[in-house]
C-alpha cells in the first residue's frame, strides 16, 4: 500500500506540474475555468463538479461552470449555456455570515470540506443537491470542497467536486489524498485566476482611462468630443476592408486580433494631445473670435460711423441745405456703411479660400477711422483684427494653426511616455502619423509613405473623411459624399494620402457603410465614383 500510495502521489505530483504549465499558458477566462475543473475531475474521477467565483462585493458566490459528465450537462465555460443558477449567499440581510451550505462554510472560513455521504452528513444543508437530483434522477453522495483564495487570503471561489468513482465506475468517498492534491490544485488556480482577472482589470482601468481621456475631451469642445469617438470606427471599417482585399498592394496585408486591438486603441488616443489645446482654438468658429466672436466690436465701430453720419447731416439741415439732398446722401452713406457690415460679417465666416479681392476691402476698410468716446480718432480694424479678418483659408491664423497642429506633438509625446505592452508598442506610431503626407510633406515629422505603416495611413485617410463630412463643426457645414470625395481624390493625386487604402475606401464603398451611420440624409448624395479624381476603379 505505501508503495501504491507513493506511486499514485508522485503520478499526481506530475499531474499537478502539467496543470500548473497549462493554467499558466490559457488566457482565455471561460477556457480557463474548464481547465481547473477538468482538471480536478480527472485527477480524482469525478463524476461531477462546479466552479463558483466570488462577486465583486464579496457577499454572493455565482456559478460559473456546472458538470456532470454522467448526465451531460455542461453549464458555463464554453459550452454556450449560461450556468444561470441563484447566486450562494455567504451572508443574510443582517450581515450575519451563512454556514448552513457546504460551499458557503468553505468560503467564508477557507477550509475544504469532505464529505462522504451529503444524505448522512451532519450539519450542513444539502437541499440544492438533493432538488437537483430529484430533477435529475441521480444521487449526489460524495462532496469534497475546496475554497480558492489569493496571496492575501481573498476568496477568488470555491471549486467543488461530487461523486468520486473507483476504478469500476463505482461512487467511493474523496480521500484524504484527493483532497490535499486539490488544494494544491486549487491553490495554482487560484494564482492563475488571480492573474487572469488582474490582467482584466488593468486593461478595463487602462481603457476606462483611455474613455475618460476622450470625455475630457468631449467636455471641452464637443466637435472634436465627437471626432475622437467616430475616427477610430472609421478607421477599423477601412483596415477591414484593406484585410478583405485580394489583388493589388494591400492583397497580403492582414490583421491579427491582437493587431485589431492596437490599431482601436491608436483610434481612441490619436487626438489625445488636443487637451493641451486652449479652447478658443479648438472652437474657434469665426475668423475675429477669441474668447468672444469680435464682430460685435466692429459692428458697434461701424455704428459710430452710422451716427456720426447722421449728425452731419442734422448739421447740413441746420445749415441751410436741401432737406431731399441730405436725405439722400445721408441713404446712400448709410447703405454703403450696412454694405461694409455685411461684407464683414461675410468674410468672418472663413472659407475654403478668400479672394484677393476681398483681402483688399478689409485693408481699405482697415485704413478708415472713428472717433472713441474720448474724441480720439482709432483705426476701424487694429492690426490684429485685419489679421484674423484676411486668413486665406478657414478662421485660424498661422499662429493658431501652430498650436492647433502642436496637439500631435502633444499626441505623441504622452503615448511615448507610456510603458506600452508588447502587442500595443505601435500605438504611438499609428496615433502619431495621422497628419503625415505620403510625398513627405505633412507634419511633425515629414515621413514619406514608405515610412508609415499601412496603419497609419488608414487612420490618416479616416481623420480627413470625417473631418469633412462632419455636421458638428463650428466653422462649416458637413459636406456631401461627392464633396468630400472629390477633395480626397485630389488630394491622393497630390500626395496627401495613400493611393491604395484610397481605391480600396471607395472600391468598397466604406465611405457609404459610414455615412448611413453617421451622415445626414442630405449629405448623402449620389456618387458617380467614376468622376472622382485619382480614383482607381
Amino acid at each position: 500500500m505505501p508503495d501504491a500510495v507513493a506511486d499514485d502521489g508522485l503520478s499526481r505530483l506530475d499531474q499537478l506540474t502539467e496543470i500548473a504549465r497549462a493554467l499558466a499558458g490559457e488566457r482565455n477566462l471561460n477556457r480557463l475555468f474548464e481547465l481547473i475543473l477538468n482538471s480536478a475531475r480527472h485527477a480524482t474521477r469525478a463524476d461531477g463538479g462546479t466552479l463558483y467565483r466570488a462577486t465583486g462585493d464579496g457577499r454572493t458566490l455565482s456559478f460559473d461552470l456546472v458538470m456532470t459528465e454522467s448526465l451531460g450537462l455542461h453549464f458555463g465555460g464554453t459550452s454556450g449555456n449560461p450556468a444561470s443558477f441563484p447566486p450562494i449567499p455567504l451572508f443574510d440581510e443582517a450581515g450575519n455570515p451563512v454556514v448552513r451550505s457546504v460551499v458557503a462554510y468553505a468560503a467564508l472560513t477557507r477550509k475544504s470540506v469532505l464529505i462522504a455521504d451529503a444524505y448522512t452528513a451532519e450539519g450542513f444543508d444539502f437541499v440544492g443537491a438533493k432538488r437537483f437530483d430529484e430533477a435529475h434522477n441521480y444521487r449526489s453522495t460524495s462532496f469534497l470542497t475546496v475554497p480558492m483564495t489569493a496571496h492575501d487570503d481573498q476568496l477568488i471561489g470555491v471549486l467543488q467536486l461530487i461523486n468520486a468513482r473507483d476504478t469500476d465506475g463505482h461512487v467511493v468517498p474523496f480521500s484524504d489524498l484527493d483532497q490535499r492534491f486539490i488544494e494544491a490544485l486549487a491553490s495554482q488556480a487560484a494564482i492563475a485566476l488571480e492573474n487572469k482577472l488582474l490582467v482584466e482589470r488593468l486593461e478595463a482601468l487602462f481603457k476606462g482611462f483611455v474613455n475618460l481621456i476622450n470625455e475630457a475631451i468631449d467636455e471641452k469642445s464637443p466637435y472634436t468630443g465627437g471626432h475622437c469617438k467616430r475616427v477610430p470606427e472609421l478607421t477599423m471599417m477601412i483596415a477591414e476592408a484593406a484585410c478583405a482585399t485580394t489583388a493589388g498592394a494591400l492583397a497580403d496585408f492582414t490583421m491579427s486580433a491582437r493587431d485589431v486591438e492596437e490599431l482601436h486603441m491608436a483610434g481612441l488616443l490619436h487626438d489625445c494631445g488636443k487637451i493641451t489645446t486652449p479652447v478658443h482654438v479648438v472652437d474657434k468658429a469665426t475668423k475675429l473670435q477669441t474668447i468672444f466672436d469680435r464682430i460685435a466690436l466692429i459692428e458697434a465701430r461701424f455704428a459710430i460711423l452710422a451716427a456720426d453720419a447722421r449728425g452731419r447731416a442734422q448739421e447740413r439741415r441746420a445749415a441751410g441745405q436741401s432737406g431731399q439732398a441730405v436725405e439722400a446722401e445721408l441713404a446712400r452713406e448709410l447703405a454703403a456703411l450696412q454694405d461694409d457690415v455685411e461684407f464683414v460679417r461675410r468674410v468672418n465666416l472663413g472659407g475654403e479660400r478668400m479672394a484677393q479681392s476681398d483681402a483688399d476691402r478689409v485693408r481699405s476698410l482697415a485704413a478708415r477711422s472713428y472717433l472713441d468716446a474720448s474724441g480720439v480718432a482709432q483705426p476701424l480694424f487694429t492690426d490684429d483684427e485685419v489679421r484674423n479678418l484676411t486668413i486665406p483659408y478657414g478662421t485660424l491664423t498661422d499662429d493658431e494653426r501652430t498650436i492647433i497642429n502642436n496637439h500631435i506633438v502633444s499626441t505623441i509625446r504622452m503615448l511615448e511616455a507610456l510603458p506600452w505592452p508588447p502587442h500595443l508598442t505601435n500605438v504611438p506610431e499609428y496615433a502619431g502619423g495621422h497628419h503625415e503626407r505620403m510625398d513627405g510633406k505633412g507634419y511633425p515629422k515629414g515621413l514619406t509613405r514608405e515610412q508609415m505603416s499601412v496603419q497609419a495611413r488608414t487612420m490618416g485617410i479616416a481623420d480627413i473623411f470625417e473631418a469633412l463630412t462632419a455636421k458638428d463643426r463650428p466653422y462649416k457645414p458637413g459636406k456631401t459624399l461627392t464633396e468630400s470625395l472629390q477633395i480626397l481624390g485630389k488630394m491622393k493625386l497630390g500626395g496627401h494620402i495613400d493611393p491604395d487604402l484610397f481605391d480600396v475606401f471607395v472600391r468598397q464603398k466604406v465611405y457609404l457603410t459610414y455615412a448611413q451611420k453617421y451622415l445626414d440624409p442630405e449629405q448623402i448624395d449620389e456618387v458617380d465614383e467614376t468622376a472622382i479624381p485619382g480614383y482607381t476603379p
